[in-house]
C-alpha cells in the first residue's frame, strides 16, 4: 500500500498545514502551477516528490519537470498534468496522451476547483486536487490524500484549509 498527498495551484504559496496532512504519506504528488523553486525544495526535502509545471511556471520550474508525466505505482499507470481537463471535456493536447499511455489514474490541476470523478470511457479514476494557494477564484484551498492498493484506491480524503488573505502573509 502506498499513499499519496496530492496538490496544486500552490502559486508560491506552501501552507505550513500541508507537511501535517501529509505526513503519513509516502510520495507527494503537485499537478503544477508550483510558482518557485522555493515550494519544490520544501516538497522534496519532506516526501518523495513527482510533479509537472503549470502554465506560470517559468524556465526553472520547466528545466525540472515535464508537462505530461506518466509512471506505474503499485499496479496503477498513472498520467499526471497541469491542463487536463475532465471526462467528457478533456483538453485538446491531453486526449492523444490518455489514448496512448491509457491511465487507470488521471490527475490534473490548473482549474482551482477539486473534482474526483470516473471515466467509464477509458475506464480511469480523474482527479483535480483544487488549489492549495493563495491566488485565484476558490474560496476555499483544498488538498487530496488516498491510498492505492494494488490497482485499487481506498480513503480518499478531502481536505479542506481556511483561505487566508494574501494581506495578512
Amino acid at each position: 500500500m502506498t499513499r499519496i498527498g496530492v496538490l496544486s495551484d500552490t502559486h508560491n504559496y506552501l501552507d505550513d498545514r500541508i507537511f501535517a496532512h501529509f505526513a503519513d504519506c509516502d510520495e507527494v504528488w503537485h499537478a503544477g502551477d508550483i510558482g518557485s523553486i522555493d515550494v519544490i525544495e520544501k516538497l522534496k526535502s519532506f516526501k518523495f516528490l513527482r510533479a509537472v509545471y503549470g502554465n506560470i511556471d517559468g524556465y526553472e520550474l520547466r528545466k525540472e519537470f515535464p508537462q505530461y508525466n506518466t509512471f506505474k505505482i503499485e499496479d496503477v499507470s498513472v498520467f499526471l498534468t497541469h491542463i487536463g481537463g475532465y471526462p467528457g471535456k478533456y483538453a485538446r493536447d491531453v486526449l492523444p496522451q490518455i489514448f496512448t499511455h491509457k491511465p487507470n489514474l488521471f490527475v490534473c490541476g490548473h482549474s482551482h476547483i477539486l473534482k474526483v470523478q470516473y471515466d467509464k470511457n477509458f475506464d480511469m479514476l480523474c482527479i483535480n486536487p483544487g488549489a492549495s494557494g493563495l491566488y485565484g477564484f476558490h474560496s476555499v484551498r483544498t488538498l487530496l490524500k488516498f491510498e492505492i492498493n494494488g490497482n485499487q484506491f481506498q480513503n480518499m480524503q478531502v481536505i479542506e484549509l481556511a483561505l487566508v488573505s494574501v494581506n495578512s502573509r
